[in-house]
């Protein structure tokens, strides 16, 4: 009795018109879809029904956005190239243009790691009616970056940003600095501040960073940037098990090693063209 075959697996079944991998991979893809979909929609619900919605250019790193976004674009190019290396039967072309493309994903997650840390290091303070500071207008909110989280103290240390909504901050010369419009500095975190004040833990009413729980904003982006991060480790694990691994079955059995190539770029190629749609709704919009 002979051993059980499993059919189209390296040519196209008859009625499908694509390989059971490649036809199993579009399945997912619909799914990945209806997921995306929902989320976007929900953005657009949140947003649209919001009485106000901050600008995505002003609270976010816009230049490490785009500087991610050409990686990404990039990769998928050399991912089309490692494929071409298997079409053409040259292992060491392969490798050359997979191992590019598992460098660019890692790239893009370290630049996101970038991008990601100064919104747990900039914080808005909220203060209780009635609160001041010394040298200060009454206010009723602070943003900047906390030089010292020790709530076992009376009073914590905070370098407030230049320009604020309620109040002018001095200068280091004690003069008011009218010259910085709300919202100059970098990404939350690396911007403009004034000197150091110390603030009175108990007149503060709430302290957040820019985390996800900061408002509905920033819980779409780290809920949406995130989901696609973790998307990204996805391809990485797989690309890079196809760059280690993947030179026996490209000996034995080229044509079914370069269908799943294929269908491992289908699915990079998915993950970059939901940053596409990303980067312009939540960071230039």
């Amino acid at each position: 009795m002979s051993a059980p075959v499993i059919r189209y697996i390296d040519e196209p079944h008859p009625v499908t018109g694509v390989t059971n991998g490649k036809f199993g991979l579009w399945l997912f893809l619909a799914s990945e879809v209806m997921l995306f979909g929902a989320l976007f929609s929900s953005y657009i619900l949140l947003r649209v029904g919001a009485k106000s919605w901050p600008d995505g250019w002003e609270r976010l790193n816009v230049p490490l956005a785009t500087a991610n976004t050409v990686v990404l674009i990039t990769s998928s190019v050399t991912m089309v190239m490692a494929w071409v290396g298997c079409k053409l039967n040259d292992l060491g072309k392969f490798r050359f243009y997979m191992g590019i493309t598992v460098a660019l994903s890692f790239v893009f997650l370290v630049i996101k790691t970038i991008e990601y840390k100064p919104k747990f290091e900039h914080y808005q303070v909220y203060f209780y009616d009635g609160a001041t500071i010394p040298g200060y207008e009454e206010l009723t909110t602070i943003t900047g970056h906390l030089e010292e989280d020790d709530f076992e103290k009376d009073y914590i240390v905070f370098a407030p940003d230049k320009k604020q909504p309620s109040q002018t901050l001095p200068d280091a010369e004690g003069h008011g600095d009218h010259d910085h419009a709300e919202g100059d500095h970098d990404d939350h975190g690396h911007g403009h501040y004034a000197d150091p004040i110390q603030i009175n833990r108990y007149d503060i009413k709430r302290l957040t960073n820019f985390g996800p729980a900061h408002s509905n904003f920033y819980a779409i982006y780290f809920t949406m940037t995130g989901l696609h991060g973790l998307h990204v480790i996805g391809g990485i694990v797989v690309n890079l098990y196809f760059l280690l691994f993947g030179a026996g079955m490209f000996r034995s059995n080229i044509a079914q090693f370069s269908n799943r190539i294929e269908c491992a770029g289908l699915y990079w190629h998915f993950v970059d063209l939901v940053w596409i749609f990303l980067f312009p709704s939540i960071y230039l919009l």
